[in-house]
């Protein structure tokens, strides 16, 4: 299992930063190899996704969710990984965006795209353009600031 950790500062308040993240339907506008996720509930989305050639579709369950602080998830199924996206304010204007990931790749491609640092460069790649598309539009296209709590255990 990799572990993968990457922090970006982007130029809008907390809210508008955690906001735009719970819209899960709009990662494909900036997460390259996602094609499409659907958020079927509150708590369960479904990805298809793309490293090369190869397309995984899985399920994910949103394990806790804090408005302006956190979201962790895990996968359900498909490749195995999990991982926590936290919001911390730097200023009036400007959060830190970090984003842990703990994924164990799941066939020859995503292996190798582990080995050759892949998937370090995409998760950063992922951040800087999420910062590009909030700084852009200025204010989040949606938001849902529902909690979910971490389940005992």
């Amino acid at each position: 299992m990799s572990t993968i950790t990457e922090t970006v500062d982007v130029n809008v308040p907390v809210r508008t930063a955690y906001n735009q993240w719970t819209q899960f339907e709009s990662f494909p506008r900036f997460m390259e190899g996602v094609a499409e996720i659907r958020q079927l509930d509150d708590t369960h989305l479904h990805w298809v996704t793309r490293i090369g050639n190869v397309q995984r579709e899985f399920d994910a369950t949103i394990t806790e969710q804090h408005p302006d602080e956190r979201v962790a998830w895990r996968s359900d199924s498909g490749p195995n990984h999990a991982g926590v996206i936290t919001f911390h304010r730097l200023g009036e204007g400007s959060t830190r965006v970090t984003a842990q990931m703990d994924i164990d790749p799941d066939g020859f491609a995503e292996n190798a795209a582990d080995k050759l640092g892949v998937l370090d460069r995409r998760v950063n790649g992922d951040l800087r353009r999420f910062k590009e598309f909030i700084e852009h539009h200025g204010q989040e296209t949606g938001s849902w600031r529902g909690e979910v709590e971490r389940p005992p255990g």
